[in-house]
């Protein structure tokens, strides 16, 4: 909706998505340095307010530039969100339970990525895109402001700075355990923006590709994001028993195959079904890498670890998302996903072999 308003080609409706995520990056590493020293609170509550802010001025927008421009101060603000959560989350269970934890919490993220494509697609074909943007940034605000109080009566920084249960050794560091989540921050990072750049131009994919209404193409994201009501905790689970590290490159030596496969699907089932297991992928990865994070730093570093994790995450997606656009300007489609795919491959088999001699 928003290409046909402003008549943009595939690498300006990439910068679309590439002006938030990169500003979205950007965020994270500072959010990271003040979470390990203001606490959660402060940062949970402005990351989803200043969503909801932001989102009002983004559908008050008339001109391409304004619209970017806002988008960017949506990203900023809401950096403050992913680098608090996983160490108030592992600071409230066992360890050994703290993969289903962060996947339990993958279900609130599902549910809102979910719901989000539907209801705005449904909003946007009676309103537009502006519409949209504007009857979904009320409730926003009025959940963070309820969230603000929750947390107030019931999580305290206090209690969370004097944690005692301790998974990872201060006081004997390892260069092997540092280059092994090194690895892991790499491979899960550049899987998942080589995955999410992907997405992005899914809709479009459809529309073009398929000949579906814009409507359907928007609402079919949704598939994606639907394992998330489910997945999460399952996937943690398994990390639990059988260890991060497996889990994280089973899910990531699949993502290339997937991100091929969208040139052969046919539609319907075929791109449901594939979209769907493109979801799994997400949902399964991203709980068990921050479950290996938390358990390999130190508690006061923490933060800032995730938030450099998230910004390599947000960073790497914007930045492919550019690309990704500019390749299916000059070559297509086709010829685009089977590069990204095979990319996605060749780093997941690189990371394997070093994870596999770094081994304890």
């Amino acid at each position: 909706m928003i290409r046909s308003d402003f008549g943009l080609d595939y690498t300006q409706s990439g910068f679309v998505i590439s002006a938030f995520i990169l500003a979205y990056g950007m965020g994270q590493v500072p959010a990271g340095l003040l979470g390990d020293r203001v606490g959660p609170r402060i940062l949970i509550t402005t990351g989803i307010l200043g969503v909801a802010l932001a989102g009002l001025l983004v559908g008050l927008s008339h001109t391409y530039l304004t619209m970017i421009v806002f988008l960017v101060v949506m990203a900023l603000l809401a950096g403050g969100y992913h680098p608090a959560v996983p160490p108030l989350i592992s600071a409230s269970v066992k360890p050994e339970n703290l993969g289903r934890a962060l996947g339990l919490h993958m279900i609130g993220g599902g549910v809102s990525f979910f719901l989000a494509p539907l209801m705005a697609a449904g909003i946007g074909a009676t309103w537009g895109w502006r519409g949209a943007f504007i009857t979904l940034a009320v409730p926003t605000a009025a959940f963070g402001v309820l969230l603000y109080v929750l947390l107030g009566q019931r999580l305290v920084a206090k209690k969370v700075q004097s944690q005692t249960t301790k998974t990872y050794d201060e006081e004997t560091p390892d260069p092997r355990r540092f280059r092994r989540l090194a690895y892991i921050i790499f491979l899960s990072t550049f899987t998942h923006a080589v995955l999410y750049s992907t997405i992005s131009f899914v809709p479009l994919f459809l529309v073009d590709h398929f000949l579906i209404p814009k409507a359907t193409a928007a609402a079919l994201i949704a598939i994606i994001y639907s394992a998330g009501l489910w997945v999460g905790p399952i996937g943690g689970y398994l990390s639990d028993r059988w260890g991060r590290v497996p889990v994280i490159l089973t899910v990531c030596t699949i993502t290339g195959p997937l991100i091929y496969l969208l040139n052969l699907a046919p539609y319907r089932w075929g791109i449901v079904l594939l979209l769907l297991v493109m979801g799994i992928t997400i949902y399964v990865r991203m709980p068990v890498a921050e479950a290996y994070i938390v358990g390999q730093t130190s508690q006061r570093r923490r933060s800032t670890v995730l938030g450099i994790y998230f910004f390599g995450n947000m960073e790497g997606g914007g930045v492919l998302t550019l690309i990704m656009g500019y390749l299916i300007d000059q070559y297509g489609f086709s010829v685009s996903f089977t590069t990204a795919g095979a990319v996605a491959l060749a780093v997941t088999l690189v990371c394997s072999v070093l994870l596999w001699s770094s081994r304890e």
